[in-house]
């Protein structure tokens, strides 16, 4: 035990009382570690002149396939407009298809096509590869408690999505 009655580590570091030294440092990391998470799709998402926005919402019409546009909007905390510009780009480019509902026909259902599909398994390649790469030099104790920090910091609504998705175990 640390003097501050925390688990101090090799770095000295209490989990129970950290300064805000600390906990700027760890803000620091978190930015750019970030932007080395979407360095690599970036790259990619430039020649096709989409943004990071489109690579969400790849990602998780992929993850979920037949999702509607709601459900896609409440997952990505986006407006209507802004989702709406996203997937016009990405069904023109026939990256993604609408499907009127079978039960609600106000309701449209996306999919994505061997196209997108593609482009998706690409940007998530880069992106495994990196965390792959993370996970292996941190060891299974810190990605444990790297995904325990994760979940901690999401507010409950975010939690509880997340935890749908991860529930589904897709």
């Amino acid at each position: 035990m640390s003097q501050h009655g925390g688990l101090g580590g090799p770095g000295g570091e209490s989990l129970l009382f950290l300064t805000d030294e600390q906990l700027r440092k760890g803000i620091e990391a978190m930015f750019f570690a970030y932007r080395g998470f979407t360095a690599d799709p970036d790259r990619i998402l430039e020649n096709y002149a989409y943004g990071r926005a489109h690579h969400r919402a790849l990602h998780f019409i992929n993850r979920s396939p037949g999702t509607t546009v709601n459900n896609l909007l409440s997952i990505l905390g986006v407006t209507k407009q802004s989702l709406n510009r996203v997937l016009r780009s990405l069904i023109e480019d026939g990256l993604v298809e609408s499907r009127v509902g079978r039960r609600d026909k106000r309701e449209r259902h996306l999919y994505l096509t061997q196209k997108g599909s593609d482009l998706e398994r690409d940007l998530s390649e880069a992106q495994r590869n990196r965390m792959r790469a993370a996970f292996r030099a941190a060891g299974p104790e810190a990605v444990s408690g790297f995904r325990q920090v994760l979940e901690a910091m999401m507010d409950a609504d975010m939690r509880h999505q997340y935890n749908r998705l991860k529930d589904a175990g897709a």
